[in-house]
């Protein structure tokens, strides 16, 4: 309620200080002194109804806003590289975004997306790179998990990010390395414990039933957003349904020796074809994640991202927006996808084309649209249980968080433009 009132009250400001003609440009190229800030401002604004537009290709897919005094200050706070134009200059710009051979496009931006981060409880913002990114952009998010998800509170939500999560039931393949931990034995009671309180027999038809929920939701109009091991184990989940393929170790009785002919690849947004692997010892779901297989040197790890016609292709253009199209790689337990099992359908974004491993990956489902992104952390090249926080305070210009923000920030484009 306080965070409501402080909204509506700058709002009121907001209607009494604007200058007219007069408008904040946020310059998204080499120059910008804070990429990621720049998202939470643009974010704020609409927050207090301020409209704002999204100038793809346009010096990195620069944000304009209408001038407001506060607005100017929050871009001084945050340490945001802003310049005041007019509206003589903005016309210019517009006029020359509109030329057709040139690939640029403007994007209005209306509503602030309400965000729901798919998370189990007591992780903190630093477990994640998505919260990590919203946490250090200044941009609120909900944290809900499966509880929330079986109340029909996903629905309330505009935007949803996938913790890394295993929606398997085999609690991240974890048990080979770190059966004996505490740890892990925690998490283990406690998730047999919430599956049973919510009415599920095992953790495994819990996920799955919220797997398929989630999948309803985008098929609804949701944006949904997944890393890491939430990509490829949520396909998987979907392609097993009815099917047990959990050993014992995980759900207390055998997995189906058959369970490998009976997956259904209809059933999966992104991924077809893939082989399962049952080993409770290796560290593996599938043959779609590449970790295990792949041989890029660190200092050669980068995937390129796609160019895309901004006036013919919004959606791609904007979930693509950089300073450069060539991002460092990261790691993760599902780091990049095989090229081979991605769906013919399915919209490649970023790849590394040479080791064919695909990255960046966009769909449609339904009404609603799904992006998948290989890899924990942007800025931590190989993470490990336990390791330290990424500070990104050391990183505001990090292009893999850019592209985690461009996806937040999708959702709030005006919904007729991207129709084509």
């Amino acid at each position: 309620m306080k965070q409501l009132k402080h909204i509506l009250f700058i709002g009121a400001i907001f209607l009494s200080s604007v200058s007219h003609g007069a408008y904040i440009l946020i310059s998204m190229d080499e120059d910008q002194a804070n990429h990621l800030k720049a998202y939470g401002i643009t974010y704020w604004s609409l927050q207090n109804d301020v409209d704002s537009w999204w100038l793809l290709n346009y010096q990195g897919g620069s944000f304009l806003i209408p001038y407001h005094k506060e607005i100017e200050t929050e871009c001084v706070v945050r340490g945001v590289s802003y310049k005041i134009i007019a509206d003589a200059q903005k016309n210019q710009i517009f006029a020359k975004i509109a030329q057709a051979d040139v690939n640029m496009e403007t994007i209005k931006l209306e509503k602030a997306p309400k965000i729901a981060v798919y998370s189990p409880p007591g992780k903190q913002p630093w477990d994640d790179a998505v919260t990590l990114a919203l946490t250090y952009a200044e941009i609120p998010y909900d944290v809900i998990y499966d509880t929330e998800i079986i109340e029909g509170k996903l629905n309330e939500y505009d935007w949803l990010h996938l913790h890394h999560e295993d929606f398997t039931g085999q609690y991240g393949k974890f048990y080979g390395a770190y059966q004996h931990m505490q740890w892990y034995q925690a998490q283990k009671r406690e998730s047999e414990a919430e599956a049973a309180a919510l009415g599920f027999e095992k953790v495994s038809q819990l996920k799955l039933f919220v797997a398929k929920t989630i999948k309803s939701y985008v098929s609804r109009g949701g944006f949904l957003f997944a890393m890491c091991s939430a990509t490829d184990t949520y396909d998987i989940a979907l392609a097993a349904d009815g099917v047990d393929i959990c050993g014992p170790m995980f759900d207390g009785d055998p997995a189906d020796p058959d369970a490998q002919s009976k997956l259904n690849y209809d059933n999966c947004l992104a991924f077809r074809d893939f082989k399962l692997i049952m080993n409770p010892y290796e560290y593996e779901f599938s043959n779609i994640d590449v970790t295990q297989t792949r041989k890029v040197a660190e200092e050669e790890d980068y995937f390129s991202l796609f160019e895309f016609s901004a006036k013919w292709d919004p959606v791609p253009t904007m979930l693509c927006q950089n300073h450069t199209y060539l991002v460092k790689g990261l790691m993760g337990q599902t780091t990049a996808f095989n090229a081979d099992l991605v769906k013919p359908d399915v919209l490649i974004m970023g790849e590394n084309k040479s080791d064919n491993e695909v990255r960046y990956i966009h769909g449609e489902f339904g009404k609603g649209t799904w992006t998948f992104l290989g890899g924990h952390d942007p800025e931590d090249y190989r993470h490990f249980v336990g390791d330290e926080p990424t500070e990104l305070e050391l990183h505001p210009n990090s292009p893999g968080y850019r592209l985690i923000l461009n996806n937040i920030l999708f959702p709030a484009a005006k919904k007729k433009k991207l129709k084509t």
